[in-house]
């Protein structure tokens, strides 16, 4: 049996997954997440050839971030909000970065109704309530990570984790 996984990749065509190898191959929830089987191979690995058909299809390039089915279960298991007062109102997020980062950020940052809570490996948990200032955590985030990332909800990565 491969090994399944989840990468998101804004934009991605199914056959340029299939045609690099990939097998079950769906995306999921129109939001760049593509889900497939491979044969076992490090997550280095699956992201290059998931970029590598991107690349081919759309004749651009884009970031993939590989993850596998477990361990966005396993993540979403860990009630990774759980431990912080966060309003009812408040959307979480998941920043999934290509390696983990230096811990050496101090944390909680906060700016206009957004706080980045915690680096925990490679994932970045974040807090934000709807301002009229747009979207502030991913300029946040951006700026103390970098942009060789991506953002879902908590409930699209646990809608992947169940795919």
């Amino acid at each position: 049996m491969g090994a399944p996984g989840a990468v998101v990749a804004a934009g991605v065509a199914e056959r340029s997954f299939e045609a690099a190898g990939f097998s079950e191959v769906r995306t999921l929830l129109s939001s760049g997440n593509v889900v497939f089987n491979a044969r076992a191979s490090s997550l280095d690995a699956l992201q290059r050839r998931a970029e590598k058909a991107i690349d081919s299809e759309l004749g651009s390039s884009f970031t993939a971030i590989v993850r596998s089915t477990q361990y966005l279960r396993e993540l979403v298991a860990s009630d990774p909000f759980a431990e912080f007062r966060l309003s009812p109102h408040a959307k979480r997020v998941v920043t999934f970065l290509r390696k983990p980062a230096a811990s050496s950020v101090e944390l909680p940052i906060e700016r206009d109704g957004a706080t980045i809570l915690k680096l925990a490996g490679g994932e970045i948990f974040t807090a934000y309530t709807v301002t009229a200032k747009g979207p502030v955590f991913m300029s946040l985030l951006e700026r103390t990570f970098g942009k060789d990332v991506t953002t879902r909800t908590l409930a699209t990565v646990q809608k992947c984790s169940l795919a």
